[in-house]
């Protein structure tokens, strides 16, 4: 893991609770956006816990810049509000989820382990909430580009996207839709490629966007 943070107290303190577990190594730690990217591309982890403001370059743009690079790790945001505008922007450049600065100790344990296992955040209310709540409330035209996304997908994908932004695993899918999770797993795969989304996150935000699930 990298811990980006620009308070060097909350770094020590993530740094702390995440090694104790025995399964989960800090390899190193940034102070900010500017730090982060080059530290990504030294250290390789898996899973980069991201502080989303912070004085320079913040978690938003940082985001951005560490999806973008070749075999990207999975980023988890870190908010002290949990309908931040900035989190939902973050969770749309590619971010695998967020987690409440307030949130215990096993959360935060629980939801690292989650993201480095290749799922999303996507179970916890809050997550729904936020996402729901943006959708609802921002402005059209991400609206616009989701509906025409909309028609270049099968019927068979628009159920499995729906069932992704309700928060089935590939297996819950898997049975829901009478199809094996091979097969949901490969057309995830395909949905990914005609929406240039990376996770499912992503395809939750487009299913809120596009209609498929109400706020």
């Amino acid at each position: 893991m990298l811990l980006v943070d620009d308070d060097p107290l909350v770094r020590t303190g993530l740094s702390m609770i995440l090694s104790s577990t025995g399964d989960i190594e800090v390899v190193a730690e940034a102070g900010d956006g500017d730090e982060a990217v080059p530290k990504v591309s030294m250290h390789a982890p898996d899973v980069v816990l991201m502080d989303i403001r912070m004085r320079r370059m913040n978690g938003l743009t940082a985001t951005a810049a560490v999806t973008a690079l070749p075999n990207p790790p999975k980023v988890l945001v870190l908010t002290t509000y949990d309908l931040d505008e900035y989190v939902f922007d973050a969770l749309g450049a590619g971010a695998s989820g967020f987690l409440l600065k307030e949130g215990s100790p096993q959360e935060i344990i629980d939801a690292v382990r989650v993201v480095a296992a290749g799922e999303a955040m996507l179970s916890p209310r809050t997550t729904r909430k936020l996402i729901g709540h943006f959708v609802a409330t921002r402005a059209s035209p991400r609206r616009h580009r989701a509906r025409a996304g909309l028609g270049t997908l099968t019927e068979r994908e628009r159920q499995i996207v729906t069932a992704v932004a309700q928060g089935g695993t590939n297996a819950e899918i898997g049975v829901e839709l009478h199809l094996s999770e091979a097969t949901v797993k490969t057309h995830i795969t395909r949905i990914f490629a005609k929406l240039d989304a990376t996770n499912r996150v992503q395809l939750t935000i487009f299913a809120y966007e596009a209609g498929l699930v109400a706020p």
